[in-house]
């Protein structure tokens, strides 16, 4: 199962919408280095598919694009959250681990006001960084065992 990343999508504070980047440095025990989501824990790396994001657009929910959904990347061929925690990713240099499928989310965000609902609390993904590196945008997406 392979897929690609669309885009990086990094924020300095939480809870807003993040800008997309041409590439991303991923650090170990830490994420995407600058955003405000990373750090020691184990929702250090946000996914979410475009196939998501389309099916908030198909719901006709203008303006969405990458980074919207404040995820770190957008991806393109998996279908995110039907893998199991613990599956382990490729992720151009970088491998990544699954370590949580979806999110409760306890205060709603800028997406949620502005689009009423949002696909990141049960589409989106979590993965803690293994292996650092860079990724960027056209990287390949592979499963590994």
């Amino acid at each position: 199962m392979n897929g690609r990343v669309i885009a990086i999508n990094i924020s300095e504070k939480k809870g807003v919408p993040k800008k997309t980047i041409e590439s991303g440095v991923f650090q170990v025990d830490h994420g995407l280095v600058g955003d405000a989501h990373a750090g020691n824990w184990h929702r250090q790396v946000s996914l979410l598919g475009i196939e998501s994001i389309n099916k908030m657009k198909a719901l006709g929910i203008e303006g969405l694009c990458t980074g919207k959904f404040a995820e770190n990347l957008t991806t393109e061929g998996i279908v995110l959250y039907e893998l199991p925690v613990g599956t382990k990713l490729q992720i151009g240099e970088t491998i990544h681990e699954v370590t949580q499928i979806g999110k409760e989310c306890h205060t709603k965000c800028a997406i949620f006001h502005q689009v009423g609902n949002c696909v990141m609390p049960t589409e989106g993904i979590f993965t803690k960084v293994l292996k650092e590196g860079t990724i960027k945008s056209g990287d390949m997406i592979s499963v590994i065992e």
